[in-house]
């Protein structure tokens, strides 16, 4: 599941950024991606950090894409081989979280991970990078927004207004419950931002965060 540029790891900020933008290419951000009906399992994926020391937990809930029980997961925690970096994320995260992708037996047909993906300074954000890492098709949610601009959507569930970063859209804002703050959607890879967008708001259906989303988070802190 996992492309040979793992092993491509920087020590430094330049040589983080140069990778991002080497990369940023390979994602493939053209396609719809895999329609609902061929999504049988969904993984969410999300990072925790304990509260003292230098670690980091990857965790990656299974769901069933009809029921959203979960069906299969894995945790890896390991120390952080890279510095707290904004724009950097990825290079802490992605170590502990392809590592538990590995110890699943069930092989997700999509990616939801709590992170950008195109909405990021370089256009290669976590799920990017997950993706051109794995070839699954990625989806990045985010609780805050990171880069670019964006209008308030409007209150009703499924509302959304574009993030635009120079002039490119790069994600949007789409709300996922009435009236509740929205979630920042964009492109990771093998996907299209609409059917991105369909997708999250098929796995919110009681929530303002995608499920996937919310069984990682809780595996990660240890529940």
């Amino acid at each position: 599941m996992v492309h040979p540029a793992t092993t491509d790891w920087p020590r430094t900020v330049p040589e983080a950024e140069a990778i991002q933008r080497r990369l940023a290419p390979l994602a493939d951000l053209t396609g719809p991606g895999p329609a609902p009906a061929a999504v049988r399992h969904v993984a969410g994926l999300d990072v925790g950090y304990p509260t003292a020391g230098d670690e980091v937990t990857g965790a990656v809930a299974v769901l069933d894409a009809d029921t959203l029980a979960v069906v299969d997961r894995a945790v890896v925690r390991e120390p952080a081989r890279f510095p707290y970096v904004p724009g950097l994320f990825a290079f802490r995260e992605l170590p502990p979280l392809l590592a538990a992708l590995d110890r699943l037996t069930i092989t997700p047909d999509l990616l939801v991970c709590d992170g950008h993906g195109l909405a990021h300074p370089r256009r290669f954000g976590l799920a990017c990078h997950l993706g051109v890492l794995t070839d699954l098709p990625v989806i990045g949610v985010a609780k805050t927004p990171f880069t670019g601009r964006h209008d308030p959507p409007g209150p009703e569930r499924g509302s959304w207004t574009p993030i635009v970063l120079d002039g490119e859209v790069v994600g949007r804002a789409l709300r996922t419950r009435y009236g509740v703050k929205p979630v920042y959607v964009s492109q990771g890879h093998r996907i299209g931002l609409d059917d991105a967008c369909a997708h999250v708001l098929r796995l919110t259906p009681a929530y303002r965060i995608p499920e996937p989303i919310r069984q990682a988070d809780r595996l990660s802190r240890g529940r």
